[in-house]
This record gives structure tokens, C-alpha cells and sequence, in this order.
């Protein structure tokens, strides 16, 4: 109801009724009771158009909830009316309800007033209401980002108050939460709030040492590491998962790095911060393939300086390596968010149109069993030797397998024939 009252479109509806979970059942034929003890059933479509896969609709029957021992789960669930049933909720603005049999919006919070002064708002002690659920901590700091409002003085004063409490919560929803708000429309806000409200130092306290950390004024005008990363942070609008994680975390190898000799200096950050990041995505329990792509942006988002100067070889590998538009993009808004030089971003992305696929990837001339029928023994020095042709194939000093074989015997005293 509130993403309708604000003319957006809705990405889905939560359904909820006055039937208990037996009466649901009995009025559809297909029904799983996904949450029957909190009133939750999943209505599946019975004869679904054929070839279309069958819509699935959550029915939760009103109820009430009490007592929140570990601040997540209620210890008791009662059925009741809509508005007891609102009273529970979150936010004002996500306990509006909509009668479709007489075209009504049920208001029992206010919820209207608050979308039109644009203020995210506990719905009746948010004291109260954050101690039933932690997560609500940060889902205010989401809501207020994804919606461009304000978090309401008392709201705001619980979120900071019982930001500790945030430290108990599963990694796994914590995780969650704050990818949504990277990949949201208002990262940059987000994590202004995050920070203000005391949650950052509870939830990601590798980010929160960013603040403060000084850098120096002729890369770095805009100030210090935090405010660095917060103006990338508002580069980014919907921006893909990786991309907007390996934006927040690029720079947290700097506090540990920091130095001051001729100049304030981080030596080899992106490489403490690659083990960093490594390490908070573990913590955050991310799935390994996303977690190696974040991590990879971090450890490399310094090499873009260097490529100018790469020989072929070396540039090749670095433009073809997998998801190379993410490090581009990474490198861009990097720039942009600091000196404003970007000349090795036209550079790399010159080369890249430039370059012609067979050029960047050419099939490889020889083969591990080519090296073994030349007489060169298994064991590492096979990869060492085919990554040997492979740089001067990539360099364009040898172009033919009849080159490559040559090569070898030459090089490496290898005389067999294959």
C-alpha cells in the first residue's frame, strides 16, 4: 500500500485476512502451511495457464505477537482484528492495510500523514518495537534511505540507544540488509545513517575506522578515507552486488597502512585489504564465488595505474581477466570520487575496443602434452613453460605452434618430437 500511495509500483503484496490458517486451507485446493503457528499458509495456483508457472501468494491470518526473549522470535501468537494485527508492525508507513471489497485504505497509525512529511517512524514505542526485532535497527536506516525520508527524532534516538544490540544479530540477515541498501537508490544515505546512529561500528567496524583516517591533499582532495568512500557510495544507484560491496571495502586496508614519511602513504593497501575483506565476507557468511569477485576488486583497483606503462602480455591478461567491467567501473567512480584523473580509465577502455577478441584470448600453441612428448617432465615447470610461450605468443613473438616447439627446444633443452 505504501509504494501505491506514493505512485511507484509495487514489487509484491502481502496479503492478510481475518480467516485462520484451517479456513484458508479449506477455501483452496493447493495450500502449504509454510508458518501455520504464526498464521502464515502459501496459496499455490491450482490450474495455472499451461507453460506458466504457478503464482505463489502468502495468506497471514491478523494476529498479535508477545514476548521477544531473543529478540527476534514472539513467544506467543494470538489471532485478532487488523488493528491489532497493524499495532504489531514495524514502521507507520508499512502498516497501512487496503480493503479491496470497499476500496479503502485502513489507516490505524498514521501512516498516510508520515508518507506525505516523509518520515519513517516506529509504529507506538520504537524502544519497544526494536527490542522484538533487532533487525529493525537497520531496516529503519534501509527504509529511510530507500524511500529518501527522515528518520523521526524519537526513532532515530531508539536506532542509536539500542545500536548495540545489533551485534546479536545473524550474520546472515545482517548481511542482507546491507546489501540491500548498497544496491539500493541511496547507498551514500544509508551509510551516513549507519554511521550517525552508531550501527557502522557495530556491524561493519572495519568501515567505521575509515573515519578520520587522513589522506594526502594532492590524490586526495576531498578529505579523509570515509568521505573518499562515501562519495563513491553515491556514485552508485542500483548498482550490482560485487560492485557495490567492492566500493564500500576498496580503501579498508588504509588505517592499518598508514604512514607519514615524505608524504602520508598506505603502502600495499589493497593487498591488507583484499585479507580484510576477505575475512568480513566470511563473517558475513557470503557465498564464496561473490565473496572471491569483492575481493578481487579490492586487491586490484591500484593496478589500474600501472597499465599504461604494462608491457602486452601483462595488459592482455589484466583486460581479459573475468568481470573486468566491475573493475573498470570500481576504477571510474575511485577516480571520480578523488583527483578526477581519468586517463587510465580511456586507456584500458581504448585498448579494450581496440583489441580484437582472438588478441586477447588467442588459442594457446601448445599443450601440457606437447611439453611431455617433448621430453619435459610432469611437475610445475609444465605450467611455468606454457605460461613462457603463452606471454611471448601474447607479445606477438611467436605466432605458430612451429614457433612455440622451437622455442622450447631451445629454451629449455627439451629435444623430442611430437
Amino acid at each position: 500500500m505504501r509504494d501505491r500511495l506514493l505512485g511507484r509500483a509495487p514489487k509484491d503484496f502481502d496479503v492478510a485476512t481475518s480467516a485462520q490458517p484451517a479456513e484458508v486451507q479449506r477455501v483452496f485446493p493447493r495450500t502449504f502451511p509454510i508458518g501455520a503457528a504464526f498464521g502464515v499458509i502459501l496459496v499455490v495456483e491450482d490450474a495455472p495457464p499451461e507453460g506458466e508457472t504457478p503464482v505463489h501468494v502468502e495468506v497471514a491470518t491478523f494476529r498479535r505477537e508477545s514476548g521477544y526473549a531473543d529478540g527476534r522470535h514472539p513467544a506467543q501468537v494470538d489471532f485478532t482484528d487488523e488493528r491489532e494485527d497493524v499495532l504489531r508492525r514495524d514502521f507507520t508507513v508499512n502498516g497501512l492495510l487496503f480493503d479491496p471489497l470497499k476500496d479503502e485504505v485502513l489507516d490505524y497509525v498514521g501512516g498516510r500523514a508520515d508518507l506525505t512529511a516523509k518520515i519513517v517512524r516506529a509504529i507506538g514505542d520504537p524502544v519497544e518495537r526494536f527490542s522484538e526485532d533487532r533487525l529493525r535497527l537497520l531496516r529503519a536506516v534501509r527504509f529511510a534511505a530507500q524511500l529518501d525520508f527522515e528518520l523521526e527524532p524519537a526513532t532515530r534516538e531508539a536506532v542509536r540507544r539500542l545500536a548495540p544490540q545489533a551485534a546479536h544479530l545473524a550474520a546472515e540477515r545482517v548481511r542482507d540488509e546491507l546489501s540491500k541498501m548498497l544496491t539500493g537508490p541511496n547507498p551514500r544515505r544509508a551509510f551516513e545513517d549507519l554511521k550517525s546512529t552508531g550501527l557502522l561500528a557495530v556491524v561493519l567496524p572495519e568501515v567505521d575506522a575509515l573515519a578520520g583516517v587522513a589522506q594526502p591533499p594532492e590524490f586526495h582532495p576531498e578529505g579523509d578515507v570515509w568521505t573518499h568512500t562515501l562519495m563513491l557510495l553515491g556514485q552508485l544507484r542500483h548498482a550490482p552486488l560485487t560492485l557495490a560491496w567492492g566500493a564500500l571495502l576498496h580503501d579498508i586496508g588504509k588505517p592499518p597502512t598508514f604512514t607519514v614519511s615524505d608524504r602520508i602513504r598506505f603502502n600495499e593497501h589493497e593487498k591488507v585489504g583484499a585479507r580484510m575483506a576477505a575475512e568480513l565476507l566470511r563473517r558475513l557468511r557470503f557465498p564464496n564465488e561473490t565473496a572471491e569477485r569483492i575481493v578481487e576488486l579490492v586487491a586490484q583497483h591500484m593496478v589500474f595505474k600501472d597499465a599504461p606503462k604494462m608491457r602486452p602480455a601483462r595488459l592482455k591478461r589484466f583486460l581479459r581477466q573475468p568481470h573486468f567491467d566491475e573493475h573498470l567501473d570500481l576504477h571510474r567512480i575511485d577516480c571520480s570520487a578523488s583527483s578526477g584523473d581519468l586517463s587510465a580509465h580511456a586507456y584500458c577502455t581504448q585498448q579494450l575496443a581496440e583489441l580484437p577478441p582472438e588478441t586477447l584470448r588467442p588459442v594457446r600453441l601448445l599443450t601440457g602434452d606437447d611439453l611431455l612428448a617433448l621430453g619435459v617432465p610432469k611437475g610445475p615447470r609444465i605450467g611455468a613453460i606454457l605460461a613462457e610461450v603463452e606471454d611471448r605468443q601474447l607479445e606477438g613473438t611467436l605466432t605458430s605452434r612451429e614457433d612455440a616447439l622451437e622455442f622450447v627446444r631451445k629454451q629449455h633443452g627439451a629435444s623430442g618430437a611430437p
